[in-house]
C-alpha cells in the first residue's frame, strides 16, 4: 500500500463529511475563520510568514498587508490550479510573494531551497478546497460525473482510478474502515473488486453508484449520501493527506522562530487528534506555548455564510524561547 492508515481513533471521525463536502459561495471564496487567524497568528510588518495550504489565496490576502512593508509570504500548494488562482488574485502583492509548488510536507525542504532556515508565523487550513469539488474533471465529487481522479498534486502517479482498479480487497476495506470510517467497508470493498473484474471502473459516477448497490437498503438512504465516507477515504489515501500532516507537524518546531506562532485549522477528528497530540507533546517538552486550550470553532453567523466552516477546528501555538540563529541560511548553506 501507499498510504499512512491510521487506526483506533475516535468516534465521530467523519461526522463533519458532508459539511466539508458543501463548498462556499460559488461567487466568492471565503477563507474559513479569517478574524481567528490574523488574532492568532498576529503577523507583523516584516515578518516571514508561510502559508502552507495557500488554495486560492484567501487567508493569504488577509495577512499580506499586515506584513508589509518589508514581510514576505512563502505560499505552498501541490496544486497547480491553485497556485494559478492564488496568483491572480495576490497580484498586486506580487513582490512580497514566493509561490511554492509542493507538498507541505517537504516543508523544512521547500524553505531550505529559498535560502530561508525559520519563519515568524505558519497557517495551514487542511481538507478539500471548493475549487476541487466544483470541478468534476478532477474527480472528486460523487455528485458531479467526473474521471476518477482525486489527486491533488496532478503530476503524481497514484490516482482514485488506479486505486479503485488495482488495490486489493483487503486494502481497500482496511482504508475504508479506517480512513472514512465505514462500517460497510468489506461490502463495498467486495462490490468493487466484483464490479472490476467485468471492466475497469472509470467515472465517480459508476463508483458512486456501486457504493450504493453495496450498503443495505435503509443505508440509502439519510442525511449523508451512501457514498461519502467512501469519496473521504480513498482522496485521503490518493493524496496521503495524514502522512503529509504528520510530516508537516514534525518539522513545524524546527522551522518557527522563537515566538513565532503556528495556526491550523483541520476539519475532521482524524486531522484535528494528530494536531492536538503533537501541541500537547510540544508542551509537555517546553516547544510550545499552546494559544488554544480548545479547538476555536467559527460562530454561528459564519456557519451560515460559510457551512464548510461548521466542521472547522483552530489550534494555535507559539514557539518558546530557544538559541538565537540566523533566520536565513548563509550562501555557504543554501
Amino acid at each position: 500500500m501507499q498510504t499512512n492508515v491510521m487506526t483506533g481513533y475516535a468516534d465521530g471521525a467523519v461526522s463533519s463529511l458532508m459539511d466539508e463536502l458543501i463548498p462556499p459561495s460559488p461567487v466568492e471564496h471565503e477563507p474559513v475563520m479569517i478574524e481567528q487567524v490574523k488574532e492568532l497568528l498576529d503577523p507583523s510588518p516584516g515578518d516571514v510568514i508561510v502559508d502552507a495550504t495557500l488554495g486560492a489565496g484567501g487567508h493569504a490576502l488577509a495577512i499580506l498587508p499586515r506584513i508589509l512593508p518589508g514581510g514576505r509570504l512563502i505560499a505552498f500548494d501541490r496544486d497547480t490550479d491553485a497556485l494559478s488562482i492564488a496568483r491572480g488574485r495576490l497580484a498586486q502583492f506580487e513582490s512580497a510573494v514566493t509561490f511554492v509548488h509542493e507538498d507541505f510536507r517537504d516543508l523544512r525542504a521547500g524553505l531550505e531551497n529559498l535560502g530561508i532556515r525559520r519563519v515568524d508565523g505558519l497557517i495551514a487550513d487542511l481538507g478539500i478546497s471548493s475549487m476541487h469539488v466544483d470541478r468534476p474533471e478532477r474527480g472528486f465529487s460523487f455528485s458531479k460525473e467526473g474521471p476518477l481522479d482525486m489527486r491533488m498534486d496532478q503530476s503524481q502517479r497514484l490516482s482514485a482510478h488506479t486505486l479503485v482498479n488495482t488495490w486489493s480487497i483487503e486494502d481497500l476495506t482496511e482504508i475504508l474502515g479506517a480512513l472514512g470510517e465505514e462500517r460497510f467497508a468489506g461490502r463495498i470493498a467486495r462490490r468493487i473488486v466484483q464490479a472490476r473484474d467485468q471492466q475497469e471502473i472509470q467515472t465517480t459516477a459508476e463508483l458512486s453508484e456501486l457504493v450504493r448497490q453495496a450498503v443495505p437498503a435503509q443505508a440509502r438512504y439519510g442525511r449523508i449520501h451512501p457514498a461519502t465516507r467512501t469519496f473521504q477515504a480513498i482522496r485521503m489515501a490518493v493524496n496521503d493527506e495524514l502522512g503529509a500532516l504528520g510530516s508537516l507537524l514534525g518539522s513545524l518546531h524546527e522551522v518557527l522562530n522563537a515566538q513565532a506562532r503556528a495556526v491550523v485549522i483541520s476539519f475532521h477528528s482524524l486531522e484535528d487528534r494528530m494536531v492536538k497530540r503533537t501541541f500537547a507533546q510540544g508542551k509537555r517538552h517546553d516547544i510550545w506555548t499552546v494559544l488554544t486550550k480548545k479547538p476555536l470553532r467559527a460562530s454561528d453567523e459564519e456557519v451560515e455564510r460559510n457551512p464548510r466552516s461548521r466542521s472547522a477546528k483552530l489550534r494555535a501555538v507559539q514557539r518558546s524561547a530557544m538559541q538565537s540563529t540566523p533566520a536565513f541560511l548563509s550562501p555557504e548553506e543554501s
